[in-house]
């Protein structure tokens, strides 16, 4: 029996297994660095956390689309390590919207708290209606607005889903 053909394959299998685990650690990385990069360690939430990913144990969080952006409304985009919102393929929210930025705004934890951020853009990050400056915490069902883009903050304490 000729086994080539199976060594073979079980060489590219692992090739591409270590591809995989490879990109996914520099994915990682990068958006580890994209979050530290803020002046102050304690301003990130990921220094002094209650649970992974900067949140208490006892609560979670999402941001939920509500119109604009080339996003479908009810998308839920989970907030566990926070997450980055603007027109660039490196935000982990992508929206296509003309009065966005590259990397608009970011959403964050502090220990058990929720923040929303302007990243420095050109046409303001809105919280509820109001220009955001600098970052304010978020509460449940708070509206951020980002150019004609609606999102809508959620969160959800245990026993709610």
């Amino acid at each position: 029996m000729d086994t080539e053909p199976i060594a073979v394959a079980l060489k590219f299998g692992f090739l591409a297994v270590l591809y995989l685990f490879l990109f996914w650690v520099s994915r990682s990385a990068l958006r580890e660095l994209r979050r530290t990069s803020a002046p102050a360690p304690e301003a990130t939430g990921f220094h002094a956390t209650a649970g992974p990913g900067g949140r208490s144990a006892a609560t979670d969080a999402s941001l939920v689309a509500v119109h604009g952006g080339g996003l479908s409304p009810g998308d839920r985009y989970d907030l566990f390590g926070g997450l980055s919102i603007g027109r660039s393929t490196e935000a982990d929210v992508r929206i296509e919207d003309r009065f966005a930025s590259s990397i608009h705004a970011r959403l964050y934890s502090r220990g058990a708290s929720y923040f929303v951020e302007d990243m420095g853009s050109t046409n303001g990050t809105f919280l509820n209606g109001t220009a955001l400056e600098g970052e304010a915490e978020l509460a449940d069902l708070d509206q951020i607005k980002i150019g004609d883009t609606e999102m809508r903050f959620e969160l959800e304490l245990p026993g709610d889903g």
